[in-house]
């Protein structure tokens, strides 16, 4: 399915970009493209990555011609683009409207002016029953997405991820600074609970969508969670700080103590995979079958699935290797 393919990643020069770049360049394509406003960041990447087959397109996701001339000449898209902090968003609502709901909307608009012929589309478990405008706005782009009002023959797809371990904005390198330098951490809520994934999983998660998903489908990996006590517990361990103070400053606006991958009806819809669940795009008949179902399903959420032990905990994050490096450090 990838060999001799052109690949476009909007926002491709953040952590996920650089996972899901890399992971391409390993294989027979053709081209990848990034796609994204900060030139700083492409000339860094363009530095970094040194391949004929990896090029940049400067232009802004809420520019609808931008967006347009980016897919000459495409075939797959991974929109990973988006403003993703929870606190931002409650400050600046419209600014997240503008890129997460008018960007999502100007790329769907694009591909059916295009020959894309599949995309991938990244969500949140924050967009289940959202509370803050993050969530709120990444809920629309799915909605877009799964409507049909963007049926050209182009698949569309949707995968939704929990906390991703090493990203850019996660928490763990944050405890990580904050015990080497001060002693402390500052938290919400020590029984809060957090998915586990690593990026290299979230890079698999969109390849495994791509290849296995029909129109409007939604993919979510089976992840194990964590409480941020045992987040910080981890991370005592690992750097050998035997007395690590928890400062607890409660839950913010618009955060949750637990999160939501799978509403009850969509786990009832759910086809199960090894590591995934794939949610078929609602129809009048699955509906009734959702209505039946939802009885006998639970929602999939931080606080039903595995929850990690310390042990366990400081096992998975040394597999990754920004972690692994800055505790080491």
């Amino acid at each position: 399915m990838l060999k001799g393919k052109s690949f476009l990643i909007t926002g491709g020069t953040g952590s996920f970009g650089h996972t899901l770049v890399n992971k391409l360049l390993g294989t027979d394509i053709r081209e990848v493209v990034v796609f994204s406003r900060d030139e700083a960041k492409q000339h860094f990447m363009r530095q970094e990555i040194s391949d004929p087959r990896l090029r940049f397109i400067l232009g802004d996701i809420r520019n609808y011609e931008s967006v347009l001339r980016a897919l000459y000449g495409v075939d797959y898209i991974f929109h990973a683009a988006a403003l993703k902090q929870v606190p931002a968003s409650e400050a600046f609502p419209w600014e997240f409207v503008q890129t997460n709901v008018k960007g999502s909307h100007n790329l769907l608009r694009a591909i059916t002016n295009s020959n894309v012929t599949n995309s991938v589309f990244l969500s949140t478990d924050k967009a289940v029953y959202p509370l803050n405008v993050m969530g709120m706005t990444k809920a629309l782009m799915e909605k877009l997405v799964r409507s049909d009002d963007y049926s050209s023959g182009s698949t569309s797809v949707i995968t939704r991820y929990g906390n991703v371990i090493g990203s850019r904005g996660s928490v763990i390198p944050q405890f990580i600074e904050s015990i080497k330098n001060h002693s402390y951490v500052t938290i919400t809520d020590p029984i809060m609970t957090r998915f586990m994934m690593s990026l290299d999983e979230s890079v698999d998660l969109v390849l495994f969508a791509l290849a296995n998903g029909s129109d409007g489908d939604l993919f979510v990996q089976k992840s194990p969670a964590a409480t941020v006590e045992t987040i910080v517990g981890a991370l005592s361990l690992l750097l050998k700080q035997a007395q690590v103070e928890m400062k607890i400053i409660g839950v913010r606006p618009g955060e949750k103590i637990h999160e939501t991958l799978l509403t009850a009806e969509e786990r009832s819809l759910a086809i199960e995979h090894e590591k995934y669940f794939q949610v078929k795009k609602r129809t009048h008949h699955n509906d009734l079958l959702a209505f039946e179902g939802q009885s006998e399903q639970l929602e999939y959420t931080s606080a039903n699935t595995e929850i990690l032990s310390v042990e366990q905990l400081s096992e998975l994050l040394m597999k990754i290797p920004m972690v692994a490096s800055a505790i080491r450090q």
